[in-house]
């Protein structure tokens, strides 16, 4: 959740400033084992922290690339963490998988499907994990319903009544 809220925030030269407020609302704000994991994978470098705010540095040159302006990015970086803060779903690796199964489905649906593996990679979790993780996301109320379609390798999923919803200001891109 943090990695995406710095990807999502970060400035066109690959800063981010965090508001301890975010971190609050992130639950994370003591969560210094959470900096250091990303730290010690590569992502990013601390530059500053006070009573303020987090800055740090994000070291994966391919989140430059990215296409959609700064403004998007900032919208969907706050729709993701209130979404994150009113799931059902009780983990921080739970709520990724939420969001990305809300990210992957229309906005005027509440039917998604995709490949697998790829839904597997968006939620943050290895393949073998996500029927699992689909599971749990039905016993919090995020999914009703979930199937895997062998044959295809695809599976598909119907967003509960009580779960994430797309915000209107995000641009579909299934």
């Amino acid at each position: 959740m943090l990695a995406l809220q710095c990807a999502l925030r970060m400035n066109d030269s690959a800063q981010v400033r965090l508001p301890n407020g975010v971190l609050r609302s992130l639950r994370l704000k003591s969560a210094a084992e959470v900096w250091h994991e990303l730290h010690d994978a590569g992502l990013l470098r601390t530059r500053h922290f006070d009573h303020r705010m987090m800055a740090v540095q994000m070291l994966d040159a391919g989140l430059l690339t990215q296409h959609p302006a700064r403004p998007d990015r900032l919208r969907a970086a706050d729709w993701a963490l209130r979404a994150a803060c009113f799931t059902r779903a009780s983990t921080p690796p739970l709520r990724l998988a939420a969001l990305s199964l809300v990210a992957r489905t229309a906005a005027t649906s509440d039917h998604g499907a995709a490949e697998a593996e790829r839904v597997a990679r968006g939620c943050g979790v290895p393949t073998i994990a996500l029927l699992s993780t689909l599971e749990h996301l039905v016993a919090a109320g995020v999914l009703t319903a979930w199937q895997v379609a062998p044959d295809a390798g695809e599976v598909s999923w119907r967003l509960g009544p009580r779960g994430l919803r797309r915000h209107p200001a995000i641009e579909d891109t299934n």
